[in-house]
């Protein structure tokens, strides 16, 4: 009975093998194209999947990179990809052929987390007109609600005060700044989206950026990859649920604040945050089945303006302090500035920044070096482009490798080292290269760039005013080498920080 069994079953077994090398040439016939770029030879129907380290994407690629240039291809399972390095490929791919580079593919892991495929927020919105309207939507309203503008800076420069009182009661005791960091500038988005601020030791924000913190694990590394490239596996019952367990109880969370916030909207008042704002433009839109306006999207630009707007900052400061503590020749010549420009009294201001050539200086190197988005999100083409002489198909992936251009040994002198005179000119002047790309460029660029300058300039400079940071005594030097994810962040490590006293 066996043996007749598996004789009934090997012609089934030649036969799917036989469809699926069918079905892997279809998808590997860009690759024969005239003037396809280079790469490694992929496996059948794997592709270059086992070639390609996820835990390390920056430096696989990087490798890679050297064998085959600056535009080179992979297969990835049955989806061909093309990677972007250097700077003048990635300006060629992001800004000259930005019209034809600024779609997005599909992530089917994410459109099966219960948004439905028609609502994947402005992050991973497709490049059409619902992206556009809420793109649009964004910018406008954060201008109004102060990006730039005085009203913001304040938000930003109280919260920076709550974080310093946060450090102050650490009594210049050993401590992780990551913890206070996130919880500061998520107070700031906080503030944007709900008109609200979370006392630092309220469990539900503790709750929040926990959750927050192990979504983006989660939607890292091989097995996601694996079921983006390979989505009918996500049809298995529980699996979704299995491998990104936490992901439907934080939208249960943001839920549950948009719930309360909708019961206390006055539509007859002026907007108070961007809740409101959205609001009243799905009031206005009603009757137009076109709009993008609803209660799907309003929670996925929440989500990802907690997301992208908060972990990113917050991140990047964590690595300038741990840069401090590394540099303290750097940190004094920062706190000898402030205490030229502003004293240890007066409150920072964005027009300060103007006259803090060094510390600007200290900020941009901090986001150059740590490179927390190494390889941006993917881009798609949306009709054929040429690059670099290479020819990309229609409806191929993109990865802008953007640590390429932030790490380049032909722009930066010391590309590989935490060198703040990379922005400074013989003079002293602050000066900005080209090659600065940590929001990326083009259409796509990080439209929460205004914001997170500010942030940044604002707590880096308060925090440097108030307090003078160090490695905890006994305690090995930290390390400057990151831990890839979203993003990449510093390895733990813990910091004192010790109050300044006047005229020190």
């Amino acid at each position: 009975m066996w043996l007749l069994a598996m004789d009934s079953l090997w012609p089934v077994a030649v036969f799917t093998a036989i469809l699926l090398l069918l079905v892997d040439l279809i998808h590997r016939h860009k690759r024969w194209t005239a003037r396809y770029p280079p790469g490694p030879v992929p496996l059948p129907i794997l592709g270059n999947l086992l070639q390609v380290d996820f835990q390390n994407m920056p430096q696989s690629l990087h490798k890679l990179r050297h064998c085959y240039g600056d535009v080179f291809s992979l297969q990835m399972g049955w989806k061909p990809v093309i990677v972007i390095s250097g700077l003048r490929a990635v300006q060629e791919v992001l800004v000259t052929c930005g019209e034809d580079t600024a779609d997005r593919p599909r992530i089917p892991a994410y459109e099966n987390l219960g948004f439905g495929p028609k609502s994947r927020g402005v992050i991973l919105e497709s490049y059409g007109p619902q992206w556009r309207e809420q793109r649009r939507f964004c910018v406008s309203t954060l201008r109004n609600f102060g990006m730039g503008k005085k009203s913001l800076e304040q938000w930003v420069t109280e919260e920076a005060g709550h974080l310093c009182d946060a450090f102050t009661n650490q009594a210049g005791s050993p401590f992780d700044p990551s913890t206070m960091l996130n919880k500061a500038v998520c107070n700031v988005i906080s503030s944007l989206i709900f008109a609200r601020r979370f006392p630092y030791g309220d469990p539900y924000l503790t709750r929040m950026l926990s959750l927050l913190e192990e979504n983006l694990t989660e939607i890292s590394g091989f097995i996601p990859e694996v079921l983006n490239l390979f989505p009918v596996l996500l049809r298995v019952p529980g699996l979704v649920d299995k491998v990104f367990p936490t992901r439907k109880v934080f939208r249960a969370m943001l839920e549950k604040l948009l719930s309360e916030h909708k019961m206390t909207w006055d539509p007859a008042q002026p907007p108070q945050d961007l809740i409101d704002a959205f609001l009243a433009e799905v009031e206005k839109a009603k009757g137009n089945p076109e709009s993008s306006f609803n209660d799907a999207n309003l929670l996925l630009l929440v989500a990802d303006l907690f997301t992208a707007g908060s972990v990113t900052t917050s991140t990047t400061l964590s690595w300038a302090l741990l840069l401090m503590i590394l540099h303290p020749d750097v940190q004094c010549r920062v706190q000898q500035e402030i205490d030229e420009v502003l004293g240890q009294a007066r409150r920072p201001e964005m027009a300060d920044q103007a006259r803090m050539p060094y510390t600007n200086a200290v900020v941009h190197e901090v986001q150059r070096f740590a490179d927390i988005a190494p390889l941006n999100f993917p881009h798609m083409t949306s009709r054929d482009i040429e690059v670099q002489g290479f020819r990309i198909p229609k409806g191929t992936m993109l990865i802008p490798n953007l640590s390429s251009v932030l790490k380049d040994e032909t722009v930066w002198e010391k590309p590989l080292q935490f060198h703040p005179e990379h922005f400074l000119d013989a003079q002293g002047h602050f000066v900005k290269h080209e090659a600065f790309l940590p929001f990326s460029a083009g259409r796509r660029a990080c439209l929460g760039e205004p914001l997170a300058r500010m942030e940044l300039f604002l707590f880096f400079t308060c925090l440097l005013q108030r307090f003078s940071f160090s490695v905890p005594n006994g305690q090995p030097r930290p390390s400057d080498q990151g831990i890839f994810g979203i993003p990449v962040a510093p390895s733990p490590y813990q910091l004192c920080a010790v109050l300044r006293q006047q005229g020190h």
